[in-house]
């Protein structure tokens, strides 16, 4: 039986580890036919911010990971308005194209699906 999840990604790129934990779970996910949706919220519009630089003791970037979803057919990727105005990017600055939602419509996406699962 398919299921649809929704996982709300709110870290920063410093928490490489639970990030790549957290893709890992959507593609895995994914490859088992399950309907996959990501939603960045807060710091987590900054995972597919454009142009990111591992330092030399930090984590290795995550949005190359990113642009692998479609590999998947992870194709909705939601991104909270506010979330971006409050970090002044604009979907420009992004490495993949997303879906750019209000914080009230965020309530009812969640309601849409069977399992979310928070990052």
């Amino acid at each position: 039986m398919q299921k649809k999840f929704l996982f709300v990604m709110r870290s920063a790129p410093r928490d490489g580890a639970r990030v790549r934990e957290s893709l890992d779970m959507a593609m895995t996910a994914a490859a088992f036919d399950q309907t996959v949706r990501l939603l960045m919220l807060d710091d987590g519009v900054f995972l597919l911010k454009r142009g990111q630089r591992a330092e030399p003791s930090g984590p290795k970037p995550v949005a190359p990971l990113f642009e692998a979803l479609a590999l998947y057919d992870v194709e909705d990727v939601w991104v909270e308005r506010e979330s971006l105005r409050g970090r002044h990017l604009t979907t420009d600055d992004l490495v993949i194209p997303v879906r750019v939602v209000d914080r009230t419509e965020i309530a009812g996406l969640t309601a849409e699906h069977d399992i979310v699962i928070s990052c």
